[in-house]
């Protein structure tokens, strides 16, 4: 120690009767020290719990909100798919009245317009997300994408394959609206 310290302590050192006060000052003030000290280390524990707690509120929250949203954004797209499925059968008939207009007819401006409206529809649906589930003859009959209305002898396919389309079906996103209806090889 340096002798400036060492004169310090020597300075404040009591001498007789005032050892024994300023022991007795210095007991209690550690017995209050101690209180204090455990008294801290519970507020901190306390505050530490308090946090966690908050933290995990607070992360529950945003998983609830995240799944509200999915839930939400779920009920639009099935509401959403159910009104275009209830729509479909509008756009089978407007292919079939386009595809049975006679020559003689076809050159009028109102067929013109028929054939527009078709194509705004078409036009509408694929905007929202609707596509027409591919079907060619000779495909492979899935029952995921595919309704069979008929089994049929046939030579010129294998057992399994499609023979052809009689209904188109359309797929909303992954979800099939309407499966295509087709006549399968037996």
């Amino acid at each position: 120690m340096t002798e400036q310290v060492k004169e310090d302590m020597v300075a404040e050192e009591p001498q007789g009767d005032q050892v024994v006060e300023k022991n007795q000052a210095v007991e209690p003030l550690t017995d209050e020290t101690a209180a204090l000290r455990e008294e801290l280390d519970k507020v901190k524990a306390q505050a530490a719990e308090y946090l966690d707690g908050w933290q995990r509120a607070r992360a529950e929250l945003a998983n609830a909100r995240k799944r509200f949203e999915k839930e939400r954004s779920e009920v639009s797209q099935l509401a959403n798919g159910s009104l275009i499925a209830k729509l479909l059968p509008v756009l089978d008939d407007l292919d079939r009245a386009m595809k049975t207009v006679p020559g003689d007819l076809a050159q009028h401006t109102w067929v013109d317009g028929v054939a527009l409206i078709q194509r705004k529809f078409r036009s509408l649906l694929e905007s929202e997300g609707v596509r027409p589930i591919e079907v060619k003859p000779g495909d492979k009959f899935d029952p995921t994408w595919h309704e069979a209305v008929t089994h049929e002898e046939n030579q010129d396919h294998k057992e399994g394959e499609i023979i052809a389309e009689v209904q188109k079906g359309y797929q909303f996103g992954d979800q099939v609206l309407r499966p295509a209806l087709v006549r399968v090889a037996r």
